[in-house]
């Protein structure tokens, strides 16, 4: 016992190494060398669990902490054979005669058929809260009263009345308390605030009313109730409560008066509030989503479908727009989906969603994704999509002024085909970029936000479809040495290639995303990420073709350096194979950065680095189009050389004949 208080074991996951060391200190007494790597340490003897650790830039930062000093086991009566009794229901505790507080060789109080005096704990369970108030509200702790609240709305959530709603809203506003908010990030498990959601909501969801209403109020968690028939007016539920110690907020929800002519019957209908839940939820998980009110809960007959929802905002901020949501229960997650914003101004937001009793029962607003818009940034953009534009429009019109000189061959014909489709692919995008920025606000520009997006997603697969069509014509030149392809055969496939491929694909994403409202990300013109993974319809292809011309660089090396290709393979052709190679060698890599940079902001939407360097990346494609596709080939320098000196000596000798004339007019 004496060596099990002061023994910790480490374990590196990546290496499956186990280490041992005698000491409570975990993090100071082994390195921390390896990103990844887990060390896992017992708690103080007043404890039971244990807390993890991962390494990550060698230190050690905490992950879970699961010390409770709570026993949920031991709070209610334990009758034989080890079950807890309470108003005739059943929770499948394990251990009898266990203390009031967990904590090893405490002979404290025990709930047993002896406490006579305790028959109103059997009715709400009343009893167990001095024990629950009395702890803290610490990681380990909070895990445990979730799992409590789960199996009292599991196992005893029949005939719930004022006084057992009461019991459960002061056990639930323990560790809803705004001062434990930070404490929830280490709870093992990672959906405890979904869980502690779907019970409050299956427990209010009982609660009986009497004289045709019910109101339980908390600090941090409240709950209302109305008896509803079709002859009702619209119900109202207000709530104001406290969201920090310095200031409250309010919340509003409406049945509209037509959803309640639906009902068939009275019934029953049920809110429930809760103003540092979407903080807590948000400290939960790891998508980057911010919760900007209270979240609201409804409990309400199948029949009504839609009600009316007023947020007040928690950031007041001008620029912070919200996105109405409904947390879905089964994914658990946030879903736009659910509602429709209604109106929103600097204060309030007004949202009307669509009420399931199975998935979405609980609403609040989220603020749109962080956007970091700021000065550098901005200008980066700005002044990168112009030039990336300009070079795009100098490259064609350079292209078009050499096309008899440089496309005397097949391949070289080819090859600036394929030049001519990139680069007008990426111009049409930059255009689209910018209207996309324009018509941002999805919520109110829908149809020309997704018509932006679609044709964006278009021509930025073709430019890559055509960058595949390039490195394709490598592999045909150098390892179909006997097979020729005509001109026209060429351009039929680079056009199903280049094109077709990026067509389908994007009118399959729209047709199977768009009906589940899942095609745009929140927020902006651009493929969904989180709701549909719409974006790795882009994605994917995209990186497959960085991956595939890779292939094909490595296949040119390997090809060009064999001693046995023949001196009639090492002349025109071959060294036009050669210069392509290095357009796609130069071009794939910076492609694939960028867009591996693009990927990098949804991930980690906050950091400014990955912005500015995707913004940097993203705007000069066009340059490095310019540079390594046209300016660096020594065909095309040629020939804007003799092109040059073509003008030059034609301008010489117009101006020689212009003042030979004059000269010979003045002459007497």
């Amino acid at each position: 016992q004496a060596l099990h208080s002061q023994t910790m074991i480490c374990c590196l996951i990546s290496y499956d190494i186990c280490l041992i060391c005698f000491s409570e200190d975990c993090i100071n007494h082994i390195p921390c060398k390896d990103n990844g790597a887990i060390c896992i340490q017992p708690c103080s003897p007043s404890f039971h669990g244990e807390t993890s650790f991962v390494c990550e830039e060698r230190t050690w930062q905490m992950f879970t902490d699961a010390c409770a000093n709570l026993d949920v086991q031991s709070l209610f009566q334990v009758s034989s054979g080890g079950h807890v009794s309470v108003a005739g229901g059943h929770l499948p505790f394990v251990g009898k005669g266990k203390p009031v507080h967990g904590k090893p060789g405490d002979t404290g109080k025990y709930f047993g058929s002896d406490d006579l005096g305790n028959s109103n704990c059997q009715a709400d369970f009343s009893c167990i809260i001095p024990d629950i108030l009395s702890s803290p509200a610490i990681p380990g702790n909070i895990a445990d009263i979730v799992e409590l609240l789960k199996k009292i709305s599991l196992l005893l959530s029949v005939n719930v009345d004022r006084g057992k709603m009461q019991s459960y809203s002061r056990i639930a506003n323990h560790i809803l308390n705004s001062s434990v908010i930070s404490n929830w990030a280490f709870v093992k498990d990672r959906n405890a605030s979904s869980i502690l959601l779907d019970s409050v909501n299956l427990f209010a969801g009982k609660l009986l009313l009497k004289n045709g209403s019910e109101s339980i109020q908390e600090h941090f968690i409240s709950t209302k109730g109305y008896s509803v028939h079709k002859n009702s007016s619209g119900k109202s539920f207000d709530f104001s409560m406290e969201f920090n110690n310095t200031a409250n907020i309010t919340g509003h929800v409406v049945i509209p008066e037509e959803e309640l002519f639906k009902l068939p019957k009275t019934s029953k209908a049920i809110s429930i509030a809760f103003p540092t839940l979407g903080a807590i939820i948000e400290t939960s998980r790891l998508d980057p989503v911010s919760v900007n009110g209270m979240v609201l809960s409804v409990s309400l007959p199948e029949e009504l479908l839609h009600i009316l929802l007023t947020f007040e905002k928690v950031n007041k901020l001008e620029n912070v727009k919200a996105v109405c949501v409904g947390w879905h229960s089964t994914e658990r997650r946030w879903d736009n989906r659910a509602c429709k914003m209604k109106s929103d101004n600097i204060s309030n937001v007004v949202c009307i969603c669509k009420h399931h009793h199975r998935t979405f029962k609980s609403f609040s607003i989220l603020m749109s994704p962080t956007m970091l818009r700021n000065a550098v940034l901005d200008y980066i953009t700005r002044v990168g999509l112009g030039l990336s534009i300009f070079s795009l429009v100098l490259c064609l019109i350079i292209e078009t002024v050499v096309w008899h000189h440089v496309t005397k061959t097949e391949i070289t014909y080819m090859r600036h085909f394929c030049l001519v489709n990139i680069a007008t692919s990426l111009l049409v995008a930059d255009v689209l970029f910018i209207l996309a920025a324009i018509v941002h606000n999805a919520a109110l520009n829908y149809k020309l936000c997704v018509a932006a997006t679609f044709f964006l997603h278009f021509f930025y697969l073709a430019l890559f479809f055509w960058m595949f069509t390039l490195g394709l014509l490598i592999l045909y030149g150098l390892l179909f040495i006997f097979f020729k392809i005509t001109k026209s055969a060429f351009i039929t496939a680079a056009f199903f290639i280049g094109y077709g491929c990026p067509l389908v694909i994007s009118i399959l994403t729209v047709a199977i995303t768009v009906p589940k409202n899942g095609y745009l990300r929140t927020g902006g013109c651009w493929l969904n990420w989180y709701e549909t993974k719409a974006l790795l319809a882009f994605v994917v292809p995209a990186l497959s073709i960085i991956v595939v011309n890779v292939v094909v660089v490595v296949v040119v090396v390997v090809k060009t350096g064999r001693s046995s290709v023949g001196e009639g393979c090492k002349s025109q052709d071959l060294s036009s194979m050669i210069r392509i190679s290095k357009n796609v060698a130069l071009l794939t890599p910076l492609l694939g950065l960028t867009w591996g940079f693009g990927l990098a902001t949804i991930v980690d939407s906050r950091s400014l680095a990955f912005h500015v360097t995707f913004a940097l990346l993203n705007a000069f494609q066009g340059f490095f189009i310019l540079l390594f596709g046209t300016l660096l080939d020594r065909k095309v320098l040629g020939s804007l050389q003799s092109l040059f000196w073509v003008i030059f000596y034609t301008l010489r000798n117009c101006c020689f004949n212009v003042c030979f004339k004059i000269y010979r007019q003045e002459k007497p």
